[in-house]
């Protein structure tokens, strides 16, 4: 039974919401995740036998452009998605995907509510992208809008217990359940997953996929027709302190073992003969030995794919240069980085250590092996001098010299559940907490200084190692993308595009 005494009926609603981009910054903004964590989310319901209808507010119309204020805000507009609830349902669950998404999750949840006064709304967390937001710290958002319940932590198994006392109408048992929390109490997750090995994969045929392959543009560099996201780890043992992931992670890494991950990239090559795979964990080298296995695994079974560590890894875990030669053998061609600052008085400011002559020796193991590389960095972080961001600049300068391939500089912005969070403030809206903060009082010293960044790179590069840039100009051509600064571009002409319609 329901809250309103109503028998629960079936389906689920899983809503994967729109796409926020930022208008005076496609560039930066406006990145494409497939909803990965929603997809096990629905798998894990479906295996315990309920019925689960999907709604991708973004991809089930990709193309579509409405504007808000200073945002592009792509796909369904919120009637559009509210029409597509069938009338006897009687739970939705809004996947809280992106901290610059929040404009479009807030949308959605008003207009069920008020076209279903009666439905159980559970808002989602997204537990495994430094993107996301811990929704514990902004969980009056939601409630002032009449959401019933927000769910934190890994979702698989709490999903299934939670819709299955909301159908028991057992208020007291979801009162108790660990990741549960609504307007009256907050429980946070205590347990994880341990044998991830043992989730059914990801539900992606309940998803639009050819609308995300058709846009030619992804998280990572896309380079052919078809890709999927994977998971094959979860959580981050570092304490970096302008990230989200240790509040949402409590600093526990857990993996896949290689052959359930090999197991997974065979099954969607002969599914969907998808032969691109993007990794999304947030530390997925942590254990040299299972990426080495995952290496021989591959080779073992000669799958012929690509694969690349879109989302970053610490560089420090790949233990030496044979770790990068043997996956370049099994197919991987992209590795993120994250050096984050040339200053050391930040990096322990930030709690982030990083090794820079280990980097520099995979990054020449990486040249020689076709593997391409990018380095992340961060600017404004608080206490931050000019001094510090000329130590950023040299850095940069010594990495390009050695041949990374790419660099990618976000300006801080304070991530709900980071410990900096409270540092700052001047923002109206929590979808202008993305990496081109243009509420920040220093945002135009470190736009400026970003942009020139990138200026002295692509210099730098072309004296130091120019027939790459021939190389990229020429990938941007074609439209196969070996690195993110040939796909941003693209990605960024085609949004102004669309929204230039409106």
């Amino acid at each position: 039974m329901t809250k309103d005494g109503v028998q629960l009926l079936m389906p689920i609603i899983l809503i994967n919401p729109n796409l926020v981009v930022q208008s005076n910054d496609p560039l930066t903004t406006g990145v494409v995740y497939m909803p990965i964590a929603l997809a096990y989310a629905g798998a894990s319901l479906r295996a315990a036998g309920h019925d689960i209808k999907v709604i991708d507010a973004y991809a089930q119309n990709p193309r579509k452009v409405r504007k808000e204020s200073k945002f592009w805000i792509f796909g369904l507009t919120p009637q559009e998605v509210v029409e597509e609830i069938p009338k006897d349902s009687r739970v939705v669950v809004i996947y809280a995907i992106n901290l610059t998404n929040h404009l479009s999750t807030i949308a959605i949840l008003k207009h069920v509510r008020q076209v279903f006064p009666s439905i159980t709304i559970i808002i989602l967390e997204n537990t495994q992208a430094v993107t996301a937001y811990a929704l514990k710290q902004v969980a009056s958002e939601f409630y002032n809008e009449k959401a019933d319940y927000i769910l934190t932590g890994e979702a698989e198994s709490r999903i299934s217990l939670l819709v299955e006392a909301l159908k028991k109408n057992d208020l007291k048992a979801i009162a108790s359940m660990e990741g549960v929390g609504n307007k009256d109490f907050y429980n946070p997750p205590v347990s994880v997953i341990e044998n991830l090995d043992a989730l059914s994969l990801p539900a992606w045929d309940l998803f639009p996929l050819e609308n995300y392959w058709s846009l030619g543009f992804a998280h990572g560099p896309l380079s052919s027709e078809r890709y999927l996201p994977l998971l094959t780890s979860r959580g981050c043992p570092y304490p970096c302190r302008f990230c989200v992931v240790p509040a949402t992670n409590n600093q526990r890494w857990r993996s896949r073992t290689a052959m359930n991950v090999v197991d997974e990239m065979e099954h969607w090559v002969k599914c969907w003969n998808v032969k691109e795979f993007h990794i999304e964990d947030l530390d997925p080298t942590i254990s040299d030995d299972r990426i080495r296995e995952i290496c021989h695994e591959i080779i073992r079974r000669q799958l012929k794919i690509i694969w690349k560590i879109a989302a970053g890894t610490k560089v420090e875990t790949i233990r030496n240069e044979e770790t990068i030669v043997l996956m370049a053998q099994a197919g991987c061609r992209y590795i993120s980085i994250s050096p984050e600052t040339g200053s050391a008085r930040i990096l322990k400011l930030m709690k982030k250590p990083f090794n820079l002559d280990h980097s520099i020796k995979l990054i020449k193991c990486m040249n020689k092996n076709n593997i391409r590389s990018q380095a992340c960095f961060v600017l404004g972080f608080p206490g931050e001098t000019h001094e510090d961001r000329r130590m950023t600049l040299r850095l940069v300068r010594n990495l390009t010299r050695q041949g990374v391939d790419e660099i990618a500089l976000f300006i801080i912005t304070p991530v709900p559940g980071s410990s900096i969070a409270e540092e700052f403030s001047g923002y109206q809206s929590l979808s202008e907490l993305n990496f081109t903060p243009s509420w920040r009082k220093d945002y135009k010293v470190l736009v400026r200084f970003r942009m020139k960044v990138y200026i002295y790179f692509i210099c730098w590069k072309s004296i130091f190692h120019s027939f790459k840039i021939a190389r990229q100009i020429s990938n941007f051509m074609r439209r196969r993308f070996e690195t993110k600064m040939e796909m941003v571009p693209y990605r960024a002409f085609m949004l102004r595009h669309w929204a230039s319609k409106v």
